[in-house]
């Protein structure tokens, strides 16, 4: 949203303004996009799943949304991003990172947030058989993934995509995930996540026996934990302090060279205000557009119970005028 959005009075504080609007957008939108789903096969041996929605005209730009720690395309802003692209005429795709798409993927990992290299693959894939402007956003862990990418290969960003937008995205890891091993944090957003994250992990274990410590996950009461015995070592890093540190997008926003935004509320609980990117950090492409209100892929406006095509609506109309 723009920096001068505002949430209205009968929804204050982030909390609100993250867990309504998920809550709500998930019963207003089930069932409203009727998806075509791909499944493609890795260069190691795994597969991936991906989800269209229907096509728009055939030189009409691209959409591609990847998605945040758990999601898919049953996620709130999934259904609502698909929605506006359709408004819009244009194309929309989610690519599902591994062990995301409701079945559980092959090889001996799953996904993480700063990985690039996959990114780079659907992206590069997604433009060569698309013969039209390439779109991409990436909402909380996706959009890190996003970012992170877009700084790593910098120029040649722009072979595979005209623009890019993070959603809400801890750029900075190890203030996010230090947020989210506290307080309501940790006692609500965290064991939500944990709930599906840990039997999918222990689903891993039983395809490959002896892959990490079962009774150290099992014992996992924080992402810290589950990254450390999990994530971490499966994706190549020492620990998890190893981990957010090198996938964190921050540290490479400097080095991004095609029109990119990065849209953080400011109340985000999973995203502390001062772990965000100023206009120092970040190169002269980079847009930061940081309101005081939206919560976490919240934003919502409107009457009671609150509407939740605002945010797809602002970053579409902002990606339309790159495409």
């Amino acid at each position: 949203m723009s920096p001068e959005f505002r949430a209205p009075a009968w929804l204050p504080g982030g909390h609100a303004q993250t867990i309504w609007p998920a809550l709500t957008g998930r019963r207003q939108l089930a069932g409203r996009v009727p998806f075509r789903r791909e499944r493609w096969d890795t260069p190691d041996g795994d597969f991936v799943d991906l989800d269209f929605a229907p096509a728009g005209a055939p030189d009409a730009p691209l959409l591609v949304l990847f998605h945040g720690l758990e999601g898919s395309t049953a996620s709130h802003y999934a259904l609502s991003f698909a929605l506006e692209a359709e408004q819009r005429g244009w194309g929309f795709v989610m690519p599902h990172f591994r062990g995301c798409s409701g079945e559980l993927n092959r090889a001996p990992r799953a996904y993480h947030s700063g990985d690039h290299a996959e990114i780079d693959w659907f992206l590069g894939r997604l433009a060569a058989r698309q013969g039209a402007p390439v779109l991409a956003a990436g909402v909380s862990l996706g959009g890190n993934a996003l970012m992170r990418w877009a700084g790593e290969v910098a120029e040649d960003a722009a072979r595979v995509t005209r623009a890019v937008v993070s959603v809400c995205s801890p750029l900075d890891l190890t203030a996010s995930g230090q947020a989210m091993g506290r307080g309501f944090n940790r006692h609500v957003y965290t064991r939500m996540f944990l709930a599906t994250m840990k039997p999918k992990a222990l689903a891993k274990w039983q395809q490959h026996p002896g892959l990490f410590d079962r009774d150290r996950l099992a014992a996992a009461r924080t992402l810290y934990d589950f990254d450390n015995v999990f994530t971490a070592p499966l994706h190549g890093f020492r620990d998890t302090d190893d981990y957010w540190a090198r996938a964190s997008a921050r540290p490479h926003l400097r080095a991004v060279r095609i029109p990119a935004l990065a849209l953080n509320a400011r109340n985000d609980p999973f995203v502390p205000a001062d772990s965000l990117p100023g206009r120092a950090d970040v190169s002269s492409t980079v847009e930061l557009w940081q309101p005081a209100h939206g919560g976490h892929v919240g934003f919502p406006q409107g009457r009671f119970p609150g509407h939740v095509q605002g945010l797809p609506a602002e970053v579409c109309h902002w990606l339309a005028q790159h495409a």
